[in-house]
């Protein structure tokens, strides 16, 4: 495994996820939000999106968290060597990007010169996270098929399967065996 793209909520722990492979296969992380918010959280040109994510992706090895599936899986997938979904239950995700906020540490995932507060976008946001199964989950699923069906896909549900899926992965990247 080379080349890994990690889906999920919002909450669900795909930055973590992505931290901790990284740390585990010797892999350079790209969080996606990082590459598409300016700071203020303004959105970017879209052909801008693409050329970073581009850029992101050349490298022969990485692990990319972050859905936008109709604006980047066209450059992530053919090149994917295994899909993570994490499937966090939307409550979860909920609680963790609430207590986030509150916290408001400084992330890897969060972009430069963007800050967590509440207000009328933070709200549609929870708005997002608690419709993110039914509402954007199918269009994403449906992206991946189109654009990725020959790629392995592991679904992981809860701490155990995490663990587990972690536990079954070498210990030290294998370019150094």
């Amino acid at each position: 495994m080379q080349r890994i793209v990690i889906l999920g909520n919002a909450g669900s722990g795909k930055s973590t996820m992505a931290r901790i492979l990284g740390e585990r296969l010797g892999l350079p992380v790209v969080h996606l939000d990082t590459l598409f918010w300016e700071p203020g959280w303004v959105e970017p040109d879209a052909e801008q999106f693409r050329n970073r994510v581009g850029e992101a992706v050349a490298g022969g090895s990485w692990i990319c968290e972050g859905n936008y599936a109709r604006r980047t899986f066209d450059l992530r997938l053919p090149r994917a060597d295994l899909i993570i979904w994490i499937d966090t239950p939307r409550l979860i995700c909920l609680s963790r990007v609430i207590r986030r906020n509150f916290m408001n540490r400084p992330r890897a995932d969060l972009p430069a010169g963007c800050s967590e507060k509440i207000n009328r976008v933070f709200m549609t946001f929870l708005k997002f996270v608690w419709s993110f199964d039914h509402g954007y989950r199918p269009g994403i699923e449906a992206v991946r098929k189109r654009t990725g069906p020959h790629v392995p896909t592991v679904h992981l549900r809860g701490r155990r399967q995490i663990a587990a899926f972690l536990e079954s992965l070498p210990a030290t990247p294998e370019s150094c065996l």
